[in-house]
């Protein structure tokens, strides 16, 4: 029998008991599937496992993603890892210093965005370092049956070059990432393909118009629908705790990683990636 907690309203639920050093029973990583689906977000804590640990639960998930169009946030020795890192390496910033510091479901801007992710937390700043979710599917219920109807059957595009960030990274990455990342058309609302859920699909920066519409046309619908998706109704704010192992159905919701600690506090983290299925097609720089 699998112990549970709320996180919030909207989602989310922390697994209690677990130790995931184990190898735990199919039938309970049956129970922590399906928790996962439904909840969005799996939180265990206190899990001090070792890298080997962490690939083998996470690969009774799914097949893990080796990250080759990010390979600048790979681990040296694991490409099953990628690593989030404020610490120096060789004396310059870390290649993943300000990743993920927007709202975003990861890898939207592929044609295979993942299924899910599993995040282990190994140092943390003393104070702050906190992650923002979002349910999207949440968000997509409350929307009126007449927006529902409207957005059902159109795409947007995703574009990671969109990101604001991006201009503070070393043009020489930035290069490589977009060669490796071109815009991508995505449905503007996705269905969960294990729970049947309707779930939106958008991020501020990187989805910047509809396709068969014109920027200017999109940014209404496209602004209505950001802010309307991370309302706090809909949200959950985790604060990280060391050896927190935090599961995220990429499907189903957003996050954003704050940087909200001091400069010179460090923090470091590992996260694998299930592989997902197939969703959108490359597109031109230039969509409408």
């Amino acid at each position: 029998m699998v112990r549970t907690r709320r996180l919030s309203h909207a989602f989310g639920v922390e697994v209690l008991g677990v130790d995931l050093r184990e190898t735990l029973p199919d039938a309970t990583i049956a129970t922590l599937r399906g928790l996962w689906n439904d909840h969005g977000i799996v939180l265990f804590r206190g899990q001090d496992i070792t890298v080997d640990q962490h690939l083998a639960f996470s690969r009774r998930f799914g097949t893990l993603d080796r990250h080759d169009t990010l390979k600048p946030f790979r681990h040296a020795e694991n490409p099953e890892l990628l690593v989030l890192s404020t610490i120096p390496v060789d004396g310059k910033p870390s290649a993943s210093e300000n990743v993920g510091r927007h709202w975003h479901s990861d890898l939207s801007y592929t044609t295979r965005p993942p299924l899910g992710s599993l995040f282990h937390a190994q140092i943390l700043p003393e104070i702050g370092g906190d992650t923002l979710f979002a349910s999207m599917g949440a968000a997509y219920d409350a929307l009126s049956a007449k927006l529902r109807s409207i957005i059902d059957g159109l795409e947007a595009v995703h574009d990671y070059m969109g990101v604001e960030n991006m201009k503070k990274r070393d043009p020489a990455l930035v290069a490589e990432l977009r060669k490796a990342n071109p815009p991508v058309a995505q449905p503007l609302v996705r269905v969960h393909e294990e729970s049947g859920r309707k779930c939106l699909y958008l991020s501020e920066q990187m989805t910047k118009v509809i396709v068969g519409m014109s920027e200017r046309e999109s940014a209404p619908l496209l602004r209505f629908l950001f802010e309307h998706s991370v309302d706090p109704l809909f949200t959950y704010r985790h604060q990280w705790a060391r050896h927190d192992l935090l599961m995220w159905d990429n499907r189903s919701t957003m996050h954003l990683a704050l940087s909200d600690f001091a400069p010179g506090a460090h923090r470091y983290c590992v996260r694998s990636t299930i592989v997902g299925t197939p969703s959108g097609r490359v597109v031109g720089a230039v969509a409408g």
